[in-house]
């Protein structure tokens, strides 16, 4: 993720990968906050990034003895959105390549511009997600379809 995403540029992804994956006391930390309530923890998830808002994107541990590749990306906005970005990593990476953000693909009414990615992030795409290459539009679609009831999911989860 050291592709540079050029928020405001031709992109327009706003997304900001974290060098590392946020501890899980800073995750329980952030989730709690969000979610307003102070008994749950972040354990079903794995931070690694946010957009300019606060909002953040993590692997969801759903998927039981499975790698973490292997689970969904997610968002959790920070004015409340949620929504399951990409079924793995390699789905992640073309929906990125597509020029969608986490944000942005988890919130596709917020704007009717056509979205374009970076031949930086589709290189990243096809190095390590070869053969996956379909719209983002679709993988988002796939996405949400596999996984439909992950709002009602954290919606009980909020204090």
């Amino acid at each position: 993720m050291a592709v540079p995403f050029g928020y405001g540029s031709e992109t327009g992804i706003d997304f900001e990968p974290f060098p590392a994956f946020l501890s899980a006391e800073k995750t329980t930390e952030w989730f709690r906050a969000w979610t307003g309530n102070g008994d749950v923890d972040g354990d079903d998830f794995r931070m690694f990034g946010r957009d300019g808002s606060g909002g953040h994107a993590a692997f969801w541990l759903t998927r039981p003895a499975r790698a973490l590749a292997d689970q969904p990306v997610v968002f959790l906005g920070s004015e409340g959105e949620t929504g399951v970005v990409a079924r793995d990593l390699a789905e992640f990476l073309w929906v990125l390549a597509g020029g969608y953000g986490p944000w942005e693909a988890a919130t596709p009414y917020e704007s009717d511009r056509v979205r374009r990615g970076t031949p930086e992030l589709t290189a990243v795409a096809e190095r390590f997600a070869p053969g996956g290459c379909r719209p983002a539009a679709v993988l988002i679609e796939l996405a949400a379809k596999e996984f439909p009831t992950f709002d009602d999911i954290i919606m009980e989860l909020c204090g």
